[in-house]
């Protein structure tokens, strides 16, 4: 749990503006943890320059803006690849949909239960795919999906259903009364969650269970 708090306690450091080796002299880690916990966290030109009037290392403002250019550079070559690969995939026509949600149902999806459909996920945007394949491409009425979420007790509760509801374009009275873990929400995001908890999205309709379900068997015996 210390490992835990302490690379909390070095992004918010980074957040006020500090370096790698001031971090490090506070929290004694290595350069190499350090380097891991702070990839997504390079500081700012205007943060590097106030540092360097503080008196500095010209060597150490060095390697903070070695570490801007190459994060811009693949900012630029991932972007470059999204447009490419956007316009690829994109339009999606209905059957091209519905697979692409059979197929994510079947990696995602509850499949112990044959009466309705039912996806669990921490990130949102899976979960705003699996409404839109029900509501569009199976034709439910938005009105007939349940939410349900799992989140920790150091959480603030009504804040992460405002939140739910809004990513997702449901309202709060679709929600059921959400399960409370007792564990804290700082290990989630230490493996690199969403910081959200986990969201469950279901429908209870038993003959399109039994639809879905066939048709990801037909996939699977097809193979």
């Amino acid at each position: 749990m210390a490992r835990l708090e302490d690379r909390v306690k070095a992004v918010n450091l980074r957040k006020q503006g500090m370096s790698y080796s001031q971090i490090r002299q506070i929290l004694k880690v290595s350069k190499s943890t350090l380097s891991y916990w702070l990839r997504e966290f390079p500081l700012t030109e205007g943060k590097i320059r106030e540092l360097q009037y503080k008196g500095w290392k010209k060597s150490e403002a060095s390697r903070e803006k070695f570490r801007i250019t190459m994060r811009e550079k693949k900012e630029k070559r991932l972007q470059d690849i999204y447009r490419i690969q956007r316009a690829k995939i994109f339009p999606l026509n209905r059957r091209e949909s519905f697979l692409a949600g059979l197929f994510l149902y079947w990696g995602e999806g509850t499949k112990c239960r044959m009466d309705g459909l039912s996806v669990s996920n921490s990130d949102p945007s899976v979960l705003k795919f699996f409404i839109y394949w029900l509501v569009k491409i199976l034709n439910i009425p938005r009105d007939k999906i349940k939410v349900s979420l799992q989140l920790y007790n150091d959480m603030k509760i009504n804040r992460e259903m405002k939140f739910w509801s809004k990513m997702l374009g449901i309202p709060l009275s679709q929600f059921i009364r959400p399960y409370i873990k007792k564990t804290s929400i700082l290990r989630i995001n230490h493996k690199g969650g969403f910081g959200h908890g986990t969201c469950n999205i279901r429908i209870n309709d038993v003959s399109l269970a039994e639809k879905i379900f066939m048709s990801i068997k037909a996939v699977s015996d097809s193979i």
